[in-house]
Formats: C-alpha cells, structure tokens, sequence
C-alpha cells in the first residue's frame, strides 16, 4: 500500500473508513504471541509479532505463533508492521508471517539487528522492506502519526508508542516498568508520559503481566549487584540461564564473573545472535569477547563461567543439553552451580522444573529468583501501573498482554485509578472511535504450530494426528495377499509404546493371527477390494487394542496384493 497517498475512501474501506478501533489478534487473554492491529480510517497498522509457547495444553507442540490469515486477507491495507522491542514474543514470530503479511517493517535500531539475523536466517533479508527508526523517533504511516517513547525494560531500546489520529491519541505501552537503574539506557521517559497526559489520551493499551504483583517490580541495577556477590562465592564450574536478549543482565553477569577471576563462554546460538546485535549497536563495549564453547572446556573449573539458553526448559536449547548429558562440548556435575536468572513464562514451569532436576541430580546446585536475588521483571507491579496512570490520565484503559486473571485486575486497578476499563480478548473489535468506545464485532483468530519451519494448525489435519498418537498410540500393520484375497504368509504388526515388556513379543503375534482370521472369514468381494481389506483390518485392530487397553489408536495398514 502506497501510504503516502492514502485515501480512506479508497475499494475495501467500506464501513469502516470513519472509525479508530483496536484488533488484537494475539497477546491479550493469553501470554506471548503478541499481535495487536489498529484500524484507523480502513487503513491497518500492526503492532509486534511474536512466539508463544505450547505448555502442557498443547503438549505436541514447542513453539507457537497467532494466525495472521485475517489480516492478509486485508495486507493491501496494512500500512506497516512496527516491533517495540526484541523479546521474542513480539518479535520472534516475524519471519515465520511476514510471507503472509508482506509489509514494511518499522522497529528501533536494536530490533533491527536482531530482526537482520531472523530474516537472514530465513532467507529472507533481501525481500523484506526493514526500516529503522531512531529512538524516540517520529513516523508517519496513512492517517497514523506514530511517536516512539522510551520506556526500561529487560532488553535494549524498548519503546512504547504514542499513535495520533484525527479521532485521538491512544498510548500503545507495549513492555515497560519503572527502574530508576535500568543500567543500559536511560530509565523510562516519564516527562514525555506526562507531555502526553496533557495532550490528552483517549485509550491506554497497557502491559498487564504482573497485575497482581503488589508494589515494584524492582531494579536491574539490585541483581547486578547481587549475581557480583552470589558468583564471587561459588567455586566450581558456574552455568547462568537468562534470556538471551536481556543484555543488560549478559552484562551484569560477565561483570561478575570478572570480579571472581572467571572467563565466560556463550552457549546457545540466540545468546551469540543477541551478543553480535549488541555490539553491533554500541552495548557490551566494556566487556570482553566471550569465549567460544569449544574454548570452555579448556579452562579450571574455578576459571569459568556459562552463560546458556534453556532459561525457559526448551528442548533443544544448550542448558537442556547439558541438564540430559548429551552436550558435545560441556558437562555439569557434583559441585558445579546453575543459577536460573529468569522467571518462568506461565506454561513452561514443567520442562523447567525438570531440568532442574536432572541438573539436581548430577549434583549441582541450583540457584533461582524465589531463593536468592537472581532476576526481577521487566514489567509494572501494581505501584508502578498507578504511576503511569497518574502521568497519562487515559479516558479508556485497554489492558492487554496477559491472561484473563490479569486483564480483569488491571481494568479494576484502571478504574481506581479514573480511567474508563474495557476487557477485551483475541479477536474482538474494539471501536474506540466515535464514542461510544465498545466491542462491535469479531474477527477470526488461531494458533499455529511452528513445526521446523512449517506453520501448522493447532486443530486438524497434522496435529491432531500427532496429539492422538501421543496419547493412544500408533499400530502398523502389514499383510500380503494373493489376488482372491487369500493371505500370504504371516502378517506383521508393531505397536510401538501401547504393550509393556511382558506383552511386547506376545501380543503382536496375536494381533496378527486375529487379522489372518478376520481375513479368512471375509466375503471374496471385500477381500479382493484393496480399500475395503485395509479398512476392515483398521476395525479389527481398533477392537482388539480397545479390549485389551481401552485406547483408540491410530490404525495404518499396509497391503501388499501379489
């Protein structure tokens, strides 16, 4: 879309070339996976595109990302997609849609270098349109007039956005807190919340992820305080999981490890990513290169220092290598510490919690933000959500970023403090613009399984196969038969994870002499039809499991007419 010569009257407005509204297609109801859209005029602006996890609902699935299928339909209106900040859940998804999206993408200068890497890596660098935005800059885009705000976070350059329209102003928060020692960059822009507060602000999408926490989400500048302390008196090899593009916390921790004679490695390949885009942007200068994983294994244990990925139990990451012994380069034993410097992303707390115990059991000893001073959020406690509505003064309050527990504490922190709350979830429609603000209609919304590098539906087809093989199982079976249908020889079944080991030798061979039966006492004209034979070989195999397990399983039947 030529957004320099934007018309709202232009084929495909239609109805909604008069109004300001907000679509969120992912992140609101739920954790990650944040896309959010704003409509203005019939134009579409999208705001971040990110991963969110499968957790113990969604078991046969690692990585997940919203289904973008409403908005492409519409992409000839999609003026732009602008990232706030580089945590995956706002960022990671990117090039996995952007093939379905095919917009500019606007985002700060660090974004940008992590998003060069992603886009590289996909093959994709060349064909996307990556424009960078100077901190705090200003961006025209159609009948959207988007300033970029400096808020702290736990990564670099986190921006909010403040998004002018004819019909009002609304503030787009993205992640934030107030930390008076953010240690890398300046602490969030009060006075420019303030400047805007006195404009006047019409809505604020505001971050509700730690809604429930009572008082401050505390300062970057108290763990590094703290990790220099812990680590100076640890002896052993030292592992420290954080998020890979929290540099600040990168930071700290090599900090400390310099002030305990250590030498740190990299482990995980989104940690080098995020080292190269740091350095690229002028963070990091004081610390120096990190040591290679083939170079760790060289040093003293009382000489070295780990930084790994896995902060959050993901399967293929260095930490879960580690944690399982199957690392090629390191191993971690009796004596030797990790320290998880993190918190856990809701859905994730049993892969992680596992970890820990194989770490535990290999004799390490493991440090976490609930026993010592090892991390603190990226997001408002409660105080800090009062300040910020304070300094705004918002008419609407549209908490967002969150699951419902969260959404409905905001909105009622929000209404104490004058703000008007509305509740919305993935898909709703919310008009903010003519008055008055409410939900006027749905969009249809999804998930999508990331599946090395195939995009999935979470129900049906693929998925659901898998997830009923995960819990019922699988039985393949093959037979030969001659061309009246006679069987040849002797059918071969597996059925790999249903029997135990008393009955793993004994059952198949039954299961094959019921299908030589069932076969025998066919009628010749469903023995001589290849899909009719397969399909009553499916049957009997189904009631045969079924007595003997109470279990459907998946059925695939080979057959062989000679």
């Amino acid at each position: 879309m030529n957004v320099d010569a934007y018309d709202p009257r232009q084929p495909g407005a239609g109805a909604e070339a008069d109004d300001l509204a907000l679509i969120p297609l992912g992140g609101t109801g739920e954790i990650g996976m944040n896309l959010n859209v704003y409509r203005c005029d019939g134009a579409l602006l999208a705001v971040d595109c990110g991963i969110g996890f499968g957790g113990p609902d969604n078991p046969e699935v690692d990585v997940m990302v919203p289904d973008p299928a409403w908005l492409a339909e519409r992409r000839d209106r999609l003026v732009g997609l602008i990232v706030t900040h580089a945590h995956e859940d706002h960022v990671g998804a990117v090039a996995h849609l952007w093939p379905q999206l095919k917009c500019p993408v606007y985002a700060g200068p660090f974004v940008s270098a992590v998003l060069r890497r992603k886009l590289g890596e996909a093959g994709l660098l060349s064909q996307v349109t990556l424009v960078t935005v100077p901190l705090q800059g200003r961006l025209p885009l159609g009948p959207f007039d988007v300033e970029f705000l400096r808020v702290a976070h736990s990564v670099p350059e986190a921006q909010a956005l403040a998004i002018r329209t004819r019909h009002g102003l609304v503030l787009h928060t993205g992640d934030w807190k107030l930390d008076p020692d953010p240690l890398l960059g300046p602490p969030t822009d009060e006075a420019a919340f303030a400047r805007l507060g006195e404009e006047g602000v019409l809505a604020m999408v505001c971050d509700s992820t730690n809604a429930l926490v009572e008082g401050h989400s505390g300062s970057e500048g108290e763990v590094r305080r703290n990790l220099t302390a812990i680590i100076r008196g640890l002896t052993g090899r030292v592992a420290v999981s954080c998020f890979a593009t929290n540099i600040a916390r990168v930071e700290s921790i090599a900090r400390a490890a310099k002030a305990a004679g250590r030498e740190v490695a990299l482990f995980g390949r989104s940690l080098r990513n995020a080292d190269a885009a740091a350095r690229e942007c002028g963070y990091l200068k004081g610390v120096d290169p990190f040591l290679s994983e083939e170079e760790a294994g060289y040093l003293p244990d009382d000489s070295l220092l780990l930084i790994c990925t896995g902060s959050q139990g993901e399967p293929r990451s260095a930490l879960s290598k580690i944690a399982a012994d199957t690392h090629p380069q390191i191993a971690l034993g009796e004596g030797d510490t990790v320290i998880f410097s993190s918190r856990m992303i809701p859905g994730n707390e049993r892969k992680i919690l596992q970890i820990q115990d194989q770490l535990a059991r290999r004799g390490c000893r493991i440090m976490t933000a609930d026993d010592h001073m090892v991390h603190v959020s990226g997001h408002p406690a409660r105080d800090e959500l009062k300040r910020l509505y304070a300094l705004v003064k918002p008419t609407l309050a549209v908490p967002v970023h969150g699951e419902w527990r969260h959404l409905s504490e905001h909105a009622a922190l929000a209404k104490a403090c004058g703000a008007r709350p509305i509740l919305i979830e993935d898909g709703d429609v919310l008009r903010l613009a003519p008055a008055p603000a409410e939900v006027v209609a749905g969009v249809p919304t999804g998930r999508l399984a990331l599946d090395e590098g195939r995009l999935l539906p979470m129900t049906g087809g693929v998925l659901a196969a898998r997830k009923r093989m995960l819990f019922n199982g699988v039985i393949i079976a093959s037979l030969a038969v001659d061309r009246a249908g006679r069987v040849l020889g002797e059918p071969k079944v597996s059925a790999p994870g249903l029997f135990d080991a008393m009955e793993e030798q004994e059952a198949p061979l039954q299961l094959a002499a019921e299908i030589a039966r069932m076969v025998g006492d066919l009628p010749g004209g469903i023995r001589q039809e290849d899909d009719a034979l397969r399909e009553a070989t499916r049957a009997v195999l189904r009631k045969a499991v079924g007595r003997r397990l109470r279990k459907r399983p998946t059925v695939e039947v080979h057959l062989l007419r000679v």
